[in-house]
């Protein structure tokens, strides 16, 4: 009983706090902060395109402040670290909303499944902004979106998994997007004009590739999963054309926003868990013309298994943002509320809300089977503890056949290979003698 009320008054109680945070106004201190990192500022910003590629999701990732290309540990990974999807526990299913600047927003439906070591995702996110135009006299004449649509497939495998060195996972992501433009009008007749927007509009093929490895490294609490996790990622690597339908054809257009990305997270405690972030942008066209690097910082407060709070910050040039927020379980769905105070995204100083629920389909599982594994290797223990050297052998060897990897196991057998090489050895001398 104590438990329902908790999980029922905990979430409601998270939900609350964060419509305070957000109807608290932040943008007071807007200009100052700006002032504190002006020197900072990019000569280079704004030359890419595609930049909705850049625009976070929500979600966990968004709460972190973007700082997750070395946690990525749900099905926000995807424009982080495509090697994620290898190591996710669950089959998951998330929906994101993400109300951005000038009544622009991006939706996105995320969904991700593990089959033993491999890893399969996909993801499509669309960003688009109203379009009104007006004639000389104010009169509105056409009326559509401009939009971005982007379609990810992701592939990864987990290679050398072990008990205590996780072993390395590698990754890709293969990317189409669609920068769709409406048509517009002819300036003396007023009639749209066909294919105008088309002949504007562009395709982008792209690629990311990303590697993380897990291991266990100042850990002051008891648990098998590893508390740190380190990432590397190449971020929308390819090119982008416009021109479809003009008269003068297909052409490249603007560089896409390609990055490197670091990032790294240590639970350090079981309730807490910080994650960091460094990316440093680059042009594909011309290495010179490369954007200011970008950090990122993360803190999540492990409340409780279902409710936890979360914290970010980034620093993108001379515009920080900050971003607090919370997550919370009800049954198999998980939901996170993120308030944003953005200098990034324009002149002004923004605050944004984004919202994610991500459905848990279970591990397939997995935990039923290191439940069995736990079990016999227990059983081994004590047969070995008794002197009995080869009903503990038989029993581990079915625990090694469900995990080859889990080295308790293995080291068991060795140790157990031995005794009985040693009791045979001295039954051999005894009959010599």
């Amino acid at each position: 009983m104590k438990t329902t009320v908790k999980r029922t008054l905990l979430p409601l109680l998270a939900v609350c706090l964060l419509h305070a945070v957000y109807s608290l106004d932040f943008t007071a201190f807007a200009p100052g902060l700006s002032d504190a990192f002006s020197s900072l500022a990019d000569k280079n910003a704004g030359v890419a395109s595609f930049y909705s590629l850049l625009i976070p999701a929500g979600g966990r990732a968004e709460g972190l402040g973007t700082a997750y290309a070395g946690i990525a540990d749900d099905t926000s990974f995807f424009d982080y670290n495509p090697a994620a999807s290898a190591l996710l526990k669950n089959t998951e299913l998330s929906l994101f909303h993400n109300a951005w600047i000038a009544d622009s927003a991006l939706e996105t439906l995320a969904g991700t499944i593990r089959l033993g070591h491999v890893g399969l995702g996909s993801q499509i996110k669309v960003f688009y902004v109203p379009f009104t135009e007006y004639d000389y006299l104010g009169s509105r004449v056409a009326k559509s979106y401009y939009s971005e649509t982007v379609g990810t497939l992701n592939a990864s495998y987990h290679f050398f998994p072990g008990y205590t060195f996780k072993g390395i996972a590698a990754g890709i992501n293969f990317k189409t997007a669609w920068r769709a433009i409406p048509d517009y009008t002819d300036k003396l007749t007023g009639a749209l004009i066909s294919g105008s927007g088309r002949a504007q509009s562009a395709l982008a093929l792209m690629a990311d590739v990303g590697l993380m490895m897990q291991f266990n490294v100042f850990k002051f609490y008891h648990a098998r999963d590893p508390n740190v996790t380190v990432g590397i990622s190449f971020i929308n690597v390819g090119a982008a054309f416009t021109g479809f339908g003009s008269a003068s054809g297909v052409t490249l257009d603007n560089p896409l926003p390609t990055a490197m990305t670091i990032g790294a997270s240590w639970r350090i405690i079981k309730p807490l868990t910080f994650a960091f972030g460094f990316q440093q942008p680059f042009n594909m066209f011309n290495i010179k013309a490369y954007q200011m690097w970008t950090l990122n910082a993360g803190v999540i407060v492990h409340i409780t298994s279902f409710v936890s709070a979360l914290g970010g910050f980034q620093i993108k040039g001379a515009h920080p943002r900050f971003t607090l927020g919370g997550e919370f379980e009800i049954k198999r769905v998980r939901f996170t509320v993120s308030y944003t105070l953005d200098l990034t995204s324009s002149l002004n100083p923004v605050n944004r809300f984004s919202l994610s629920a991500k459905i848990n389909f279970g591990d397939r599982g997995r935990a039923h089977i290191q439940e069995r594994i736990d079990t016999l290797y227990n059983e081994g223990l004590e047969q070995f503890a008794c002197g009995n050297f080869s009903e503990a052998i038989t029993i581990w060897k079915e625990a090694l056949a469900l995990d080859p990897h889990f080295s308790p196991v293995k080291n068991g057998i060795k140790s157990a290979e031995r005794q009985l090489q040693f009791d045979q050895n001295i039954h051999d001398a005894q009959l010599f003698d």
